[in-house]
């Protein structure tokens, strides 16, 4: 018993003791080792499992300091890889992972997102079951309480894989047809009323799912082959068919889940759901990046037209360095330019000259005033 504890407090156990040291605040980062040893003292006594449990709760229960919630997920992830079935049956208990691990998903505790992604995990990945035979009926009945009620769960690693590689396949082989989305309302009941699915429901509701999976897959291809700013006009008209589409298949797998009471048909639409609400993220995700883009472009075109407005003269309009000599016209050549250039309709408002030509028109209009000025000397004379 560890020193001036009671023996009824969680801590006061050679394990307990050793999980309020490992995951104390004041710890820099999760000590693997110590963690480890934890696990040993766990697989190796007779009450390790049942005292590791008390000692982890206590650490989380009503614990409002993310440095210390984290080391504890950190400590409970090595303890249910590493520790056998005596432990993990008691990890995946309702009275553990509702009261306990759910709670901490309440704004007051204010989680970062990481930290939630991580609970959430753990539920989803635990309710798939363990090797042993582990029950983890309880943990599943958390999980798919959390799924009706619109918990959105993150793709585990092993999902978001599987999902780059068919995007990959979809990209080198893009598909002639894109399959429309299934009514799904052969099998909507009433609310609050459950349906038993006949085995011929099942397989037309099976092929269904498979249409909707299908478009999942298109919209990631479209998503990955686009950029935003310069996307492929047909390929964006088709992603927003398909996300409409979407919302409206997500709406109806939903009322599925609460009313289907085939365990195998709710696994599917569970993951059917993930899958759907993922791709209906990453178009959001997409159009607002393509919207942020679309202002930037504007802005900068506004700044360039502003920039470009004519202003008062200055030295940088005209270039009043010497310039080459340009050839003398002849008289006529000049009675002639001057025709043309009274003929000419010029624009009303401000034109903007070259260089180059700002300096033919000063040195015409030079030899025009020379030839007048020598004019009027001949007649002087």
């Amino acid at each position: 018993m560890a020193f001036g504890k009671s023996h009824r407090d969680p801590y006061a156990t050679s394990v307990g003791h050793l999980i309020e040291k490992a995951t104390f605040a004041g710890v820099q980062t999760e000590d693997w080792g110590q963690f480890m040893h934890i696990c040993d003292i766990i697989n190796t006594t007779q009450d390790g499992p049942k005292d590791a449990v008390k000692a982890l709760k206590k650490r989380i229960s009503k614990n409002y300091n993310h440095k210390e919630i984290q080391l504890t997920l950190s400590l409970i992830d090595m303890c249910v890889q590493n520790c056998g079935p005596s432990f993990q049956s008691l990890i995946v208990k309702k009275e553990f992972v509702k009261e306990n691990l759910v709670k901490l998903l309440n704004p007051r505790y204010n989680l970062p997102l990481d930290i939630q992604n991580r609970i959430l995990n753990f539920i989803k990945t635990w309710s798939q079951g363990f090797p042993g035979g582990v029950d983890v009926s309880e943990v599943k009945e958390v999980y798919l309480d959390l799924v009706k009620k619109g918990v959105q769960f993150p793709p585990s690693e092993a999902e978001a894989e599987t999902a780059r590689q068919e995007t990959a396949q979809i990209s080198s082989n893009p598909p002639t047809s894109v399959p429309t989305a299934p009514a799904l309302s052969s099998v909507i009941a009433p609310k609050n009323s459950t349906v038993t699915l006949v085995p011929e429901q099942i397989g037309k509701l099976h092929s269904e799912l498979d249409m909707v999976k299908m478009n999942v897959r298109v919209m990631s291809a479209i998503l990955m082959e686009n950029t935003p700013g310069s996307e492929n006009h047909e390929d964006i008209e088709l992603l927003q068919k398909l996300y409409k589409t979407g919302r409206e298949m997500q709406e109806r797998i939903m009322d599925l889940l609460v009313v289907v009471e085939n365990e195998d048909v709710t696994v599917e639409l569970i993951q059917v759901n993930e899958d759907l609400n993922n791709a209906i993220l990453g178009y959001e995700r997409f159009t607002r990046n393509q919207q942020r883009i679309l202002e930037q472009n504007k802005n900068q075109k506004e700044a360039t037209n502003t920039t470009s407005e004519p202003s008062a003269p200055s030295q940088d309009l005209l270039d009043l360095s010497p310039s080459p000599r340009m050839p003398r016209a002849t008289l006529g050549e000049l009675n002639t330019m001057n025709n043309q250039l009274s003929g000419l309709s010029l624009p009303k408002g401000p034109a903007k000259t070259s260089p180059q030509a700002t300096h033919m028109i000063i040195a015409i209009y030079e030899e025009i005033d020379a030839h007048q000025h020598k004019g009027a000397q001949n007649d002087g004379d």
